[in-house]
């Protein structure tokens, strides 16, 4: 998979390089149910058409630009992490552009012409609520009509789980209350996050998320070995393990989240 930084500077070199393609669009944080949907319905369309499949993201998260930094997004997976899991699910190439104020200022036709239609795509794909251009005045039933009947649009229809819309905004919900056993419906897996142990502090690598501050059965792993402990996450925040980490896992390594001791389980532990 080819991983493409898109920017204003940039913009035209990458146009005159593109071939016609099927693309995925949204910003993807965390590759939730929903967001493997839209990728898979994507996957299916390339296949389809005989051409490759692309995503495109923006970063950084478009809700921060518009408020002028006032909203500060919590990240639920770097875009090294995010990189890795769409070349599992067999995309091709996957732009990811840099969002600020002056594309966050082009109108629905603009987007659609500039990073639409000028790098080849045929076929878009994206969830049923995905809006773009000035003010997100674009969406999903105009799109078509936007490229002037040359791109081909699916809309996929709402993946829900519990009664609600699977979004990285209910998994960071269900993270900042510590409710962290749900997220493998989600999610189709345990939140992780990376971390690096220097034999003394445990420090959250970038663009990670933590639960509430509580006491956690996880496993910590790397790519050799795995055990299961306890994780205790303090304000800062902070992360505390009581039980010794054997050294051979010590560097880089992955904290899995699998649940919450509740108050009671901590008396009768204690």
């Amino acid at each position: 998979m080819k991983t493409i930084y898109l920017n204003r500077e940039n913009l035209a070199d990458w146009q005159k390089k593109a071939t016609p393609n099927v693309m995925a669009l949204g910003c993807f944080d965390g590759l939730h149910h929903g967001h493997c949907t839209v990728i898979k319905t994507a996957l299916q369309k390339a296949s389809e058409k005989l051409v490759p499949l692309a995503v495109m993201s923006f970063f950084p998260h478009p809700k921060t630009v518009i408020s002028n930094g006032k909203k500060q997004i919590q990240y639920l997976m770097p875009l090294a992490e995010k990189e890795e899991r769409l070349r599992e699910l067999g995309v091709d190439t996957f732009y990811i552009v840099e969002f600020d104020k002056p594309f966050a200022a082009l109108s629905p036709e603009q987007f659609v012409a500039k990073y639409l239609v000028d790098f080849g795509v045929v076929h878009a794909v994206a969830g049923f609520d995905f809006s773009y251009g000035c003010r997100g005045a674009g969406h999903m039933d105009r799109l078509q009509e936007d490229s002037d009947g040359r791109i081909e649009v699916t809309k996929v229809a709402k993946v829900e789980c519990r009664g609600e819309k699977i979004s990285s905004t209910c998994i960071r919900e269900r993270l900042l209350t510590g409710n962290v056993e749900e997220l493998p419906e989600f999610l189709g897996q345990p939140y992780e996050v990376k971390c690096d142990w220097d034999g003394i502090l445990l420090r959250l690598q970038p663009y990670y998320t933590l639960p509430a501050q509580g006491r956690y059965f996880v496993s910590l792993k790397n790519e050799h070995s795995s055990i299961k402990t306890e994780i205790i996450v303090t304000e800062g925040p902070s992360l505390h393990c009581e039980k010794e980490i054997p050294l051979f896992l010590k560097g880089s390594l992955s904290i899995v989240w699998h649940r919450r001791i509740r108050e009671e389980e901590k008396r009768l532990i204690s």
